[in-house]
């Protein structure tokens, strides 16, 4: 059952005037429902990881991480970036979802305003005798009416605030389709560089193994060694050789998740990224910051802050049933018999027919349907809350892992260096000591084979010393601007209500 109340026609216009400028000041004062408070999720202190290799805890400053890639001073991977921010079709997707959610937000802003509509109307009537006569009677008519919801208990407002929110967290995942995507880009360009160092590697080694090989022949054919020799040194050689397809066709995927990555088509930029080229330096420090300021900047985290707030603000758009919906209507119309006359009486206040109401409706029994949807609404708050902090907690893994494998690679790299450089020392001396007699073949097999494991895991560790880099920036929220910044993109602006000052 809903209650109404009804201003007929006739009410002074002063009235009128009070009523409609009265009740919008009053309304929206009281906004039923929870107002948003951030949760304490952040930790307080520091990161658990060792601090080394170039790690310090100075906090980074917002722009360090923002062009992170420039750090490795590579033209080939910057031009890259650039051409992937403007081409990539997710980055596309994610604005074109934006654009959405601007306007759905703009839907909700227009029902503060009131809704107006015009009319018009002509109609003809007659009668008809049997001797033919009869009369046709014709009427014209023309108005406006409109009618206006006024927010008492904030329902508006609180689906504004649900949808500026939205419309936020929208903004956050076309930052973090950006951070995803320069850190894929990179991480599969420093794949294809890596690649093509393990090529050279392995060409490099069957030279060696050629010329090993040739030597056995010979020493054969003088007498000096039997066969085996020779099958030894030949089953190592196309060993060897197997592995180039392998590395071909990882170096072949690289390239086409590079151009793929970039809004182009697989093979459009073989010719560009086959010139092989060194691996990028690390950088001699990276500043990691605190853990509650490193948080701040993670898109993942904002966005799911910001469905919170959405979520929060739902809450009050749901309470808000519970209490009367205050409408004010009114229109304003003329009739004539005549169109020329219709024009006379819309210019002729006096033959205007006006009408004015104010309607106040509330819902005295839906058998709690009210009550059970804002139930619903807590549940979905409780669970953005819960969504949340698994976001926190995941990114504050995310960071330490990432930390710990920067560390620990290098570490690994330093060994498998001396490694490799060992290896050659001891590969040159057994063929020395071959070609002299003084040992058999197999020594030199081994050394051969050990050298290009070594080898290819050094150049395995170069490329995932900076994959690691590049990860660790990619968590640490890194590769874009935050939302509402002035180097934000797309023309975003900043939301009306900001998460984590």
């Amino acid at each position: 059952m809903k209650k109404r109340f009804f201003f007929l026609p006739g009410a002074p216009l002063p009235a009128v005037c009070l009523i409609f400028l009265f009740v919008p000041l009053i309304s929206g004062c009281i906004a039923v429902g929870p107002n948003y408070k951030q949760p304490a999720l952040f930790p307080k202190g520091f990161w658990h990881a060792p601090m080394q290799n170039g790690l310090v805890r100075t906090p980074a400053g917002f722009e360090q991480p923002v062009q992170w890639w420039t750090v490795l001073n590579d033209p080939v991977l910057t031009n890259l970036i650039s051409h992937a921010v403007q081409n990539n079709l997710d980055v596309k997707l994610a604005l074109a979802r934006i654009r959405q959610y601007r306007l759905l937000k703009g839907i909700e802003e227009a029902d503060k305003l009131p809704t107006i509509n015009a009319s018009g109307s002509a109609s003809w009537a007659g009668t008809s005798n049997e001797d033919g006569t009869g009369t046709v009677t014709k009427s014209y008519g023309a108005g406006l009416d409109a009618s206006w919801e006024i927010d008492l208990f904030g329902r508006i407002k609180r689906s504004i605030e649900a949808a500026d929110a939205s419309l936020s967290a929208r903004q956050e995942v076309l930052r973090d389709a950006l951070v995803t995507l320069v850190a894929d880009l990179a991480e599969s360009y420093i794949d294809l560089r890596t690649a093509q160092i393990r090529l050279n590697v392995v060409r490099q080694s069957i030279e060696s193994q050629t010329e090993s090989f040739r030597l056995t022949q010979w020493q054969n054919q003088a007498g000096l060694t039997d066969e085996l020799d020779v099958h030894q040194a030949r089953y190592s050689l196309e060993n060897a050789k197997a592995q180039i397809p392998a590395l071909e066709s990882t170096l072949s995927q690289a390239m086409n998740r590079v151009a793929v990555l970039s809004g182009l088509s697989p093979g459009t930029l073989d010719e560009t990224l086959a010139p092989a080229l060194p691996l990028p330096a690390l950088p001699a420090t990276i500043a990691v910051g605190l853990p509650a300021d490193i948080l701040r900047q993670r898109p993942d985290i904002r966005e799911a802050e910001y469905e919170l707030i959405a979520q929060t603000a739902q809450v009050g758009v749901a309470t808000a049933d519970l209490y009367p919906k205050l409408t004010l209507s009114g229109s304003i119309g003329v009739d004539a018999l005549t169109p020329a006359d219709l024009i006379d009486n819309a210019l002729d206040p006096s033959h205007w027919a006006r009408s004015l109401a104010a309607g106040l409706a509330h819902t005295l029994f839906d058998a709690g349907s009210i009550r059970k949807n804002i139930k619903v609404q807590n549940a979905l708050q409780e669970q953005a809350l819960i969504q949340y902090e698994s976001t926190v907690l995941s990114a504050l893994e995310e960071v330490e892992n990432a930390l710990v494998a920067y560390v620990k690679e290098q570490t690994r790299l330093e060994h498998l260096t001396i490694a490799a450089q060992q290896a050659l020392i001891a590969e040159d001396l057994a063929k020395k000591k071959y070609e002299s007699g003084l040992i058999d073949f197999t020594t030199v097999l081994t050394s051969q084979q050990t050298v290009l494991s070594y080898q290819s895991d050094l150049a395995t560790s170069q490329g995932t010393c900076v994959s690691n880099l590049i990860t660790l920036y990619k968590v640490l929220g890194g590769g874009w601007p935050l939302a509402g910044s002035d180097a934000s993109k797309d023309g975003q602006t900043p939301s009306e209500v900001q998460p984590t000052p």
